[in-house]
């Protein structure tokens, strides 16, 4: 009789990821390596995508002059906390996935072809990219690291300043490092279950 195998996370890593993680809103001085955003994007890249698209384009931010770029395009009480985080993501969703799909969606050959329509690809590009931003921050707190998502930006002084020759609409941006959390502020409250859950 083969023994049933109990497939469900250590508690201690559940809290890792959830229970005990925390917005950042402050970085220790302590730096985040190649290895450590390399790591999380092994992570992040086995989530599940719509055709397994994988529209989610990532640029790292680490240097103070691309810092001092990025600044201006943040909202106002986002920007001391991005310029001293050590590393900063902009997240985008690439508008022009489908070149890749004979190499990520190989079995169905029509894959590209089935997106030929701008408007329902940059759709489709923003709808998986956005499942993707979530896998990232889970995978920045599986690596050891604290992510500090955020929507305050312009999104299209980002694209102009960065991402003006491609085809990558900026979603989120996340600061990335070791929480100082003598700036994190209490847990707010969750919906429970009932709140938010309906079975038919």
């Amino acid at each position: 009789m083969t023994a049933t195998l109990d497939a469900t996370l250590a508690r201690e890593a559940q809290d890792l990821l959830f229970r005990e993680a925390r917005t950042a809103n402050k970085f220790t001085g302590e730096p985040v390596t190649d290895e450590q955003l390399e790591a999380v994007y092994d992570l992040v890249k086995w989530g599940p995508t719509a055709m397994n698209s994988q529209p989610l384009r990532i640029l790292f931010i680490r240097g103070a002059e691309a810092k001092a770029r990025l600044a201006p395009h943040m909202a106002e009480g986002n920007r001391a906390k991005t310029l001293s985080a050590p590393v900063t993501a902009v997240l985008s969703a690439d508008v022009d996935f489908h070149e890749h799909l004979a190499k990520t969606f190989p079995h169905f050959p029509g894959a590209k072809a089935a997106f030929a329509d701008d408007t329902r690809r940059a759709e489709a590009a923003r709808t998986s990219a956005l499942l993707q931003a979530g896998y990232f921050i889970v995978g920045v707190r599986a690596a050891g690291l604290a992510a500090g998502p955020m929507s305050g930006f312009d999104p299209e002084g980002v694209r102009r300043e960065f991402l003006a020759d491609t085809n990558q609409l900026p979603l989120v941006i996340v600061n990335i490092g070791h929480p100082d959390h003598t700036a994190t502020h209490p847990r707010n409250p969750r919906l429970d279950y009932a709140e938010a859950v309906r079975t038919l």
